[in-house]
């Protein structure tokens, strides 16, 4: 910062400051963890010394603290990704199971909120199509915080639930699915060239309650790439204009996403698998009968309080992948 001409630029001098910030702040954090490790332990040997039986929730209380800052930090340390620092931009659609796979779209958009809400994240949804009898046939959410792409890439993949459904008047168990797609927003000026020939772009009313002007104008932009298959949407800016920027953006994002994976997988020999919105294609499992538990088919990690899950206490999974990957890539 000391050196001439650092302010010239006011953007790149901003994003050091950013950068000298969380550095910053980090190595706070990692010194607070040892001085809290240092008055555990001063605390057990004066509860040892003097036999006090008494120190011991005082004891307890003390470790939990450590402990949960300390796996918060460690989890911190593995989002090393090139755009984990991102923001996310996470879409679900419903698949097998119709109404009920609309209502278990609606179930986990609630539970992504949630989950960032307890972050303290910001929150947005910025397109979503209703369901014909309840929830959605498919929503997207901006969730914006710092690493929120490096959390919540864990969730990319088909999501099962298994419940007795409240559609169905028998009462019968039922299995319904939704996919969970999740990107970084990548902000800055992406190299992807998307030819006008390959893409369509169409306008639409925007589906929810925004006023007169939202219900008068088609101002919600779909735009469709031919090569791909890839169908990105935004409705919840007010302009046109502005869903068109937002739905260039997020194209250009999946797009270069998708090369680099493809450039991983030719170097590693391996080809991606495609996964369909259905049976045999899940990451995680959601079983509120006969038994209740959520399980996450590539971790192994399970959790047992559903309700607690869906209610957005998704660190342990979001834990145990970051820790699994990080797992896999060194022992490949």
């Amino acid at each position: 910062m000391e050196e001439p001409g650092f302010w010239d630029d006011p953007n790149k001098s901003a994003a050091v400051v950013q950068d000298c910030k969380k550095l910053k702040t980090t190595i706070e954090r990692y010194e607070k963890l040892c001085n809290d490790k240092d008055d555990t332990l001063t605390l057990i040997d004066i509860a040892e010394e003097e036999n006090d039986a008494s120190l011991l929730p005082e004891v307890e209380e003390s470790f939990n603290a450590f402990e949960e800052e300390y796996n918060a930090l460690r989890i911190e340390t593995l989002l090393s990704g090139e755009y984990d620092k991102c923001n996310a931009i996470l879409t679900l659609h419903a698949g097998a199971g119709g109404t009920e796979s609309c209502d278990w779209a609606s179930m986990l958009c609630r539970m992504y909120q949630r989950w960032a809400e307890k972050k303290g994240f910001n929150v947005e949804m910025i397109d979503f199509l209703d369901g014909d009898e309840a929830g959605y046939k498919s929503v997207t959410l901006q969730i914006d915080g710092e690493n929120a792409y490096g959390y919540l890439k864990s969730e990319h993949g088909v999501h099962r639930l298994v419940r007795i459904s409240p559609f169905n008047a028998a009462g019968k168990r039922q299995t319904s699915f939704v996919s969970c797609d999740v990107m970084p927003d990548i902000e800055e000026d992406l190299d992807v060239e998307i030819a006008d020939d390959d893409i369509r772009i169409d306008t639409y009313r925007s589906s929810g309650a925004g006023g007169q002007h939202i219900n008068k104008t088609s101002s919600a932009i779909r735009i469709t790439h031919f090569p791909t298959g890839i169908v990105v949407q935004c409705q919840n800016e007010r302009s046109q204009h502005m869903n068109k920027d937002k739905a260039m953006q997020m194209l250009k994002a999946k797009l270069y996403m998708l090369k680099q994976q493809e450039q991983l997988e030719k170097a590693s020999g391996i080809r991606g698998e495609v996964k369909d919105n259905g049976w045999g294609s899940q990451i995680r499992s959601y079983v509120m009968q006969p038994y209740t538990m959520v399980k996450d088919n590539r971790t192994g990690q399970e959790v047992s309080n559903v309700a607690g899950v869906l209610d957005g206490n998704l660190d342990p999974f979001i834990n145990a992948y970051l820790a699994w990957i990080t797992s896999t890539d060194k022992q490949n």
